[in-house]
């Protein structure tokens, strides 16, 4: 399990609205006999895997899962393998037919959907970007990205005229005419991610896409999806089983175990405040300095403190928290809008670092405004 934990600057993050583009609530996906039947009752549902499968012969996939996905950010599902992630987001589509609960999409109910609705959601609303490309041998680049827009029935001028603008868009201009065979990994991965562009789906669904690629195509691939993000501000469900994948790209993080999240919050909250042991050894040996920002470790302020000292972003890491004071020798200050929010000194910062300072949130006794 990776522990490299760059973050994306918080430049790079547009602060999404509150309206849910996908809410999801007590989710269930059972494989095996009489799957629906797992769900309705509380003595099947409260089984460990292992009991489960020896009393009933069925695998809960996605065990009572709930979320909203916030238009405009970027939602990570993150997992070990078998923990039911890439059943979930094919769940969100129905490519995988959900046993209980309810999906919905902009409000609009996704198991409810006829197949033709079910096929406008696939072509228009959301689309998917696998981990293995899926592209066709036969077509050129520039066929590959609009074949979403041939599908929906776009002439053909018009769809190799955005299918070029997507390809520039992610850095292939000038391999327009190649085919599949005649491309790097990464590079067949951003025709992938410009087909999907190409459609402007509300949407992106990312199953592991980069998992496959060597590392420094990752973080490449990695910097081009924090990229578009910031350029569009396009909604974004990512699947990844790397933990630093999920701490760079993601604005919120579902952890999932055997099926179930077992914690949901921004990589702060996973990393500095682990819900139980399993989160806990899961992020053990992240750099907490690197992932949390001093909007969480400061402490309220003396009006002396308040006037005085380095001035910092909420958003800046500890880290760079540390060296600031370490340069000043004095406290730093937390400003926004021009106002002290509070300080962070050293001792501070190390107990934050250490877990023996336990972070505070935003908006708490301890994180509010200093007048």
């Amino acid at each position: 399990m990776s522990t490299t934990t760059s973050t994306a600057t918080p430049e790079t993050r547009k602060p999404p609205t509150e309206n849910p583009v996908f809410s999801v609530e007590n989710l269930w996906k059972v494989f095996g006999p009489k799957a629906h039947t797992v769900p309705a009752d509380p003595d099947l549902a409260a089984l460990d895997p292992a009991g489960l499968r020896e009393r009933t012969g069925c695998t809960a996939a996605v065990r009572d899962v709930s979320f909203d996905v916030r238009k405009g950010e970027v939602f990570v599902v993150m997992g070990l393998s078998g923990s039911g992630k890439s059943t979930l987001v094919r769940c969100l589509t129905r490519l995988i037919e959900p046993t209980a609960g309810t999906i919905a999409i902009d409000g609009e109910d996704v198991r409810a959907m006829d197949k033709t609705r079910l096929r406008e959601l696939r072509r228009h609303r959301a689309a998917m970007v696998f981990q293995h490309f899926g592209l066709l041998p036969h077509r050129t680049v520039l066929d590959n990205v609009a074949y979403g827009l041939e599908i929906q029935g776009v002439g053909k001028a018009e769809r190799r005229e955005r299918a070029a603008e997507v390809v520039a868009k992610v850095g292939l201009e000038g391999m327009e005419h190649r085919r599949p065979g005649q491309l790097s990994g990464g590079q067949r991965q951003r025709v992938g991610l410009a087909r999907a562009l190409a459609v402007d789906p509300e949407v992106l669904l990312f199953d592991e896409p980069f998992s496959a690629l060597d590392p420094l195509i990752r973080r490449d691939m990695q910097e081009e999806v924090v990229r578009l993000h910031h350029e569009e501000g396009r909604t974004m469900v990512f699947i990844t089983h790397d933990l630093s994948e999920a701490l760079k790209l993601g604005d919120r993080i579902a952890l999932m175990r055997d099926g179930a999240v077992v914690q949901l919050g921004t990589p702060e909250e996973i990393v500095g405040s682990p819900a139980d042991d399993y989160v806990r050894e899961f992020v053990r040996d992240v750099p907490r300095e690197q992932v949390l920002t001093v909007r969480t470790a400061m402490r309220t302020a003396s009006a002396d403190e308040a006037g005085s000292g380095p001035a910092l972003a909420p958003e800046a890491t500890v880290s760079e928290a540390i060296e600031a004071v370490a340069r000043s020798g004095a406290p730093a200050r937390v400003m926004e809008n021009g106002r002290c929010l509070g300080v962070v000194d050293h001792e501070r910062l190390i107990g934050v670092v250490a877990g023996t300072e336990r972070p505070v949130a935003a908006g708490t006794e301890q994180a509010k405004e200093v007048v």
